[in-house]
């Protein structure tokens, strides 16, 4: 395992049927990132989470792809949009 690790801000939003999924913890646990959620807004139809990963390159490949698997769309964020 590499210890050389960076940090990608996603924009993920996901179906009805994955909102009582723990997606986050899935990635966690099979790809060994780490995960900070900034902001966030679940509902009973949809969701969204605005995810900062960190884990080496190989890891957060695998957790987006893992991700997009599922049925989420993930796309990757400029900036830092919390702040303002």
């Amino acid at each position: 395992m590499t210890t050389e690790s960076t940090s990608v801000r996603l924009f993920v939003s996901f179906p009805e049927e994955l909102v009582e999924r723990p997606m986050i913890y899935g990635i966690v646990k099979g790809y060994d990132v780490v995960p900070n959620i900034r902001r966030a807004n679940v509902e009973a139809h949809s969701g969204w989470v605005i995810l900062e990963l960190t884990g080496g390159p190989d890891a957060l490949d695998g957790a987006i792809a893992h991700l997009e698997g599922l049925g989420c769309q993930v796309n990757r964020m400029e900036g830092d949009v919390v702040e303002g």
